[in-house]
């Protein structure tokens, strides 16, 4: 019986934390992959990438957020203007339509940490959260990938990854090789 209750505990702890490698679901939006890198040091901003699934009726929109590691979060955009690619902070937030999936990759729309108070550091999560304007105020955990990464599954070279179908029809990612920071 002890031995029920601290698995209990467990899986209750484990739900308390923020979300990093899994889905973070809020209302009708689905948050996934929460990512940012390295900095160079002094770095005063940073990025944060992640995929939003709107699976809902309605639209919504991020419109902000915070971020133990800035003092400001906000959502913007690169773009090429003239042949010059231009950061920008984005006008009334991110609109996530519905049925659409929306993803803050490097290059185009991120979160951007600004003024940052300590740098991110590879394999230690960075609690934040992310304000929509429907769904609210969601805490999530953006996993740190080494400097110039250009996705979250950097710095994982020694895993292989690949995809099987299970048998309710959906993928999953097996994983094999070493995992030096998991």
């Amino acid at each position: 019986m002890k031995m029920f209750s601290a698995l209990v505990m467990l899986a209750l702890t484990a739900l308390a934390v923020p979300a990093s490698a899994r889905d973070i679901t809020a209302g009708d939006l689905v948050i996934s992959n929460p990512w940012t890198r390295v900095t160079p040091p002094g770095a005063k901003v940073a990025g944060g990438f992640l995929t939003i699934t709107n699976n809902g009726k309605e639209a919504d929109r991020l419109i902000g957020g915070s971020a133990v590691i800035s003092h400001r979060l906000e959502v913007h955009e690169m773009s090429m203007e003239g042949g010059i690619m231009k950061m920008q902070e984005v006008a009334g937030g991110l609109e996530i339509k519905p049925g659409a999936t929306v993803v803050l990759k490097p290059g185009s729309y991120h979160v951007m940490f600004l003024d940052l108070k300590a740098s991110p550091v590879e394999g230690t999560p960075i609690t934040g959260t992310l304000k929509f304007e429907k769904a609210g105020e969601v805490t999530i955990a953006y996993d740190v990938a080494p400097l110039g990464a250009k996705s979250s599954e950097a710095g994982h070279e020694g895993m292989q990854h690949e995809m099987k179908s299970g048998a309710d029809g959906n993928m999953k990612k097996m994983h094999g090789g070493q995992h030096g920071h998991h």
